[in-house]
């Protein structure tokens, strides 16, 4: 042919004689060759015969165009067909694999249809064909593109949607709607967890979002069989546990291992307990000084959970039983406060708590009855004072602070 206006009009006429056959060749092949496509579920027959057709037209304006000489702005209504595909398409499930594939296919049958109309009459000859072939892959090409990049902007959208809906589905569990039996239902769902499992709430001190610590632990949770799932809140990571028994060993094991300070709460039943759940975590991560890795259990934190709750009564154990003590140049402050602790934990042992200090036996006796003659409290008779000892617990949770 060899003339630009002919090989136009031959476009033209091609395009205005295929369509109805072209469309109806693509629906076909693509339902036999893709199974997603045939089922019927995910692309209806209808949405697929209207996509086809739309996109059969705009390649072939497009090749036109390009075969005169001319290009199209992608932000055009050229690529519009393109970009509906790809956006609903993502909307639907479809693997974009499957999508870009059925595009290679019409960019094919395009191709033969071409060559079946023109190569028997000669009405193409040999520069023909190769300008069309080039141009028409170049517009498969263009088009394809397209239709990747809105199918990855919808599913960008969707992303940010489901975030924005579990964030919801969290602020909503662990803020006490676990008492509304649908509302647990739609949660278990969204978080991927059993509504009546045995479960645990963790709290991460963790100020920025790290995911791929998160995901770490997240696998290594699993592989102990423990499914958890993870919201950044306020400053901190928080994890729901699922747990398969009720022994929070793995659990403690594995959250250890993120070497900042955690609080885990006591083992509830369901997705109904979570806000308590939640409170016990963060009561127990109070009781960790800052910085320091380390996984703080609600149930043997108790006494300091009792302190931080009734800051006031706290105050005042410590006034009464350590007020003197406090009042001392502070290393001497100190050095009796943390005998005390010792001799605490040794039972009232002087024996035990020299060796816990350590120091001689007899520097313990008259380190206690220093304390004695300070705050007129007998200590030397007796079980040490359960009321001393949660004195010295609230003044160890002041020094994390």
């Amino acid at each position: 042919m060899g003339d630009s206006g002919q090989l136009a009009g031959f476009l033209a006429v091609h395009r205005t004689r295929s369509l109805l056959q072209l469309t109806e060749r693509l629906v076909a092949t693509i339902l036999h060759d893709n199974p997603a496509y045939a089922a019927g579920a995910v692309v209806p027959r209808e949405d697929l015969h209207d996509s086809c057709r739309d996109n059969i037209v705009r390649v072939l304006e497009l090749l036109a165009l390009r075969v005169a000489g001319d290009s199209a702005p992608v932000t055009g209504p050229y690529f519009d067909a393109a970009r509906a595909t790809g956006s609903r398409r993502a909307e639907q499930g479809l693997p974009l694999d499957d999508v870009l594939r059925s595009f290679r296919v019409g960019g094919r049958l395009i191709w033969e249809d071409l060559i079946a109309q023109a190569g028997p009459v000669g009405m193409l000859d040999g520069d023909d064909l190769r300008i069309v072939g080039t141009e028409l892959w170049h517009v498969v090409d263009d088009t394809s593109a397209q239709v990747a990049e809105a199918y990855h902007s919808t599913q960008r959208l969707q992303v940010r949607a489901d975030e924005q809906r579990r964030a919801v589905i969290w602020e909503a569990l662990l803020s006490g709607r676990g008492t509304d039996a649908a509302f647990v239902l739609e949660a278990a769902r969204v978080l991927g967890l059993s509504p009546h499992g045995t479960v645990a709430v963790a709290v991460v001190d963790q100020p920025t979002v790290d995911r791929a610590a998160t995901a770490r632990i997240t696998r290594r949770l699993a592989a102990r069989g423990v499914a958890s799932t993870w919201q950044h809140r306020s400053g901190s990571q928080v994890g729901v546990l699922e747990l398969t028994t009720s022994d929070l060993g793995a659990s403690v094991e594995v959250l250890g291992g993120w070497g900042v300070p955690v609080g885990l709460s006591s083992v509830v039943g369901g997705l109904a307990a979570t806000g308590s759940a939640l409170g016990e975590a963060m009561l127990a991560l109070r009781t960790v000084a800052p910085g320091s890795p380390g996984v703080a259990l609600y149930q043997e934190r108790l006494p300091e959970a009792l302190l931080l709750t009734s800051p006031e009564v706290a105050d005042r154990l410590v006034q009464l039983w350590l007020g003197p003590l406090l009042d001392l140049p502070a290393r001497e402050g100190e050095t009796l406060l943390e005998t005390l602790e010792c001799w605490i934990a040794a039972g009232g042992s002087a024996s035990r708590t020299a060796t816990l200090v350590p120091c001689h036996r007899n520097t313990v006796v008259n380190r206690i009855r220093r304390v004695v003659d300070l705050t007129g409290h007998e200590l030397l008779e007796g079980a040490p004072p359960v009321e001393l000892s949660l004195a010295l617990r609230r003044w160890r949770l002041d020094q994390r602070d």
